[in-house]
């Protein structure tokens, strides 16, 4: 393990200074507890459980986006892991979440696709649908069915009609494996949709996400664009990319769990609601474990 960890450290000695400014650091409670055994099975309900992990239950589909529930997202090298630790628990732990038919994976980044919170969701009653080259990250056969899909392609997912759309980011997950995908997704069911963003910077692309009917709930990420807006948009970029996807509510994520940027905590939210102009109330919600509902 010792020589993992040199290897891992002449790498990025940034994370490992970052690990131990973090290693006494105790992680704040969720601000909010959301109760989605309340949830009816019509409509389109969704609580923020932080990062850009979102518990929805659309239309009696419950879904579950880039689950993160580890305390920190990295590189295991057995008795820890290396990357950046939560400044929030997840607002609902793991072991607690109600039966997930369908999860969501964006792309192969660990503050995104965490192998331990995977693990503990391993359940032949759960489907996931994942990025290109991703599936090996894995343990596939756990799972009803894993389906990789590609920009374009769409999947029949149970009730729930999903289809993946090109984002401006990219997926490896380590510097020698970028052969790996990185998607958006629009779902359907019945005669709702949802879109999730996943990872992205400012792109156009959220136009092909469009449906004639509209978007009921698109989830967009708007932090850690200081420095990194090539790969991260900030808050106004998200609002416009929701917009071009013909969004009527948006829900914020990629903010407030991780130290990814260098802007100040708050900024994302508040600039991210500035941006909602005269309509604020199309911000789903603004808090770690705060639900939204839309009947």
């Amino acid at each position: 393990m010792a020589v993992l960890g040199y290897a891992a450290y002449r790498q990025s000695p940034y994370f490992f200074r970052q690990y131990l400014r973090e290693l006494y650091v105790p992680i704040a409670s969720s601000p909010h507890l959301p109760n989605p055994a309340h949830w009816p099975d019509k409509g389109v309900h969704a609580a923020w459980l932080g990062h850009s992990t979102v518990l929805i239950k659309l239309e009696g589909v419950t879904i579950l986006t880039d689950p993160v529930f580890s305390e920190r997202a990295g590189l295991n090298l057995g008795l820890i892991t290396v990357g950046v630790k939560r400044l929030v628990h997840a607002a609902i732990a793991v072991e607690e979440l109600p039966p997930i038919d369908l999860i969501l994976l964006s792309h192969a980044h660990m503050d995104h696709l965490d192998k331990p919170s995977l693990r503990a969701l391993e359940n032949k009653h759960t489907q996931i649908v994942t990025a290109s080259h991703t599936a090996d990250l894995m343990r596939a056969r756990r799972f009803g069915k894993v389906t990789e899909l590609g920009w374009g392609e769409t999947v029949q997912a149970g009730e729930a009609k999903v289809r993946a759309f090109e984002v401006n980011h990219w997926g490896a997950r380590v510097r020698t494996d970028t052969y790996r995908g990185y998607n958006g997704y629009t779902v359907e069911v019945h005669n709702r949709r949802i879109l999730f963003g996943g990872d992205t910077a400012m792109t156009d692309k959220f136009r092909d996400a469009r449906h004639r009917n509209g978007i009921d709930l698109a989830i967009v990420p708007i932090g850690a664009y200081n420095p990194w807006i090539r790969v991260h948009c900030n808050p106004e970029q998200a609002w416009k990319m929701g917009e071009l996807a013909n969004s009527e509510y948006m829900l914020p994520v990629h903010h407030q769990t991780f130290l990814l940027g260098r802007e100040p905590r708050a900024e994302p939210i508040n600039r991210f609601v500035d941006a909602a102009g005269s309509r604020p109330e199309r911000v789903a919600l603004t808090n770690i474990g705060q639900e939204f509902h839309l009947s």
